[in-house]
């Protein structure tokens, strides 16, 4: 048994999280072709990249005796409304906390949330080839939709992207609105759209595997 996996601490991550959450980030940046990003971010985008999710979507931390090992997070799928049902997915972890179960939670958490959003359509857009993470999605339910060729260019190479996508719940003939993840998670800083919504004074919602779907009911 691993008891890696057992200690783990989901919770939504807050601005402050930037500096952790960019060095997780950065040797992506820096050393694959998994991310398109040529630059690694400042920490004052990174926040900014953090504050603009969570006005909408999720934005998840994996903890684990207290540090930041991972995190996931969803993002508008396209621009237009007619998209709102529909998102992308994305999850990043420590080298060293590969192989132990935390990319599952954490997609097992946002994806939990996502359907209490309204969301149906998970997307995720994948460097090709990258048997590891689409291996990964395969595991969570995903599965290939479109292969782009030649799409991408980054380290003296052109790169192919596949997208995988999952349903998340019944398609209704006629969907309910997309509920802002801010309007029933008390997140920090949240810009209420809703002026009956308290949020003052609240505190930063703590998960675990266990409890995480509880605090969204």
């Amino acid at each position: 048994m691993n008891k890696n996996a057992n200690d783990l601490r989901i919770r939504m991550a807050e601005p402050d999280d930037a500096f952790t959450l960019l060095g997780i980030y950065e040797p992506y940046v820096e050393n694959t072709c998994i991310t398109f990003e040529y630059q690694v971010p400042s920490q004052e985008e990174f926040t900014k990249r953090i504050r603009e999710t969570l006005k909408k979507y999720p934005y998840l931390a994996a903890e684990q005796n207290g540090e930041i090992v991972g995190y996931a997070y969803a993002s508008p799928f396209k621009g237009r409304p007619a998209y709102d049902w529909a998102v992308e997915t994305t999850v990043y972890l420590k080298e060293n906390a590969k192989g132990k179960g935390i990319g599952r939670q954490l997609y097992t958490a946002l994806e939990d949330i996502l359907r209490k959003q309204n969301i149906t359509n998970a997307n995720a857009c994948i460097t090709y080839p990258n048997p590891e993470s689409m291996g990964f999605h395969e595991k969570m339910g995903y599965r290939i939709v479109g292969h782009f060729s030649k799409c991408g260019y980054k380290d003296g190479q052109w790169r192919d992207v596949v997208w995988m996508e999952k349903f998340l719940q019944e398609h209704l003939e006629k969907p309910k609105a997309v509920i802002p993840v801010g309007s029933f998670l008390r997140i920090p800083g949240w810009e209420r759209e809703k002026p009956d919504i308290k949020t003052e004074g609240a505190k930063k919602p703590l998960l675990t595997q266990q409890s995480y779907s509880s605090a969204f009911d």
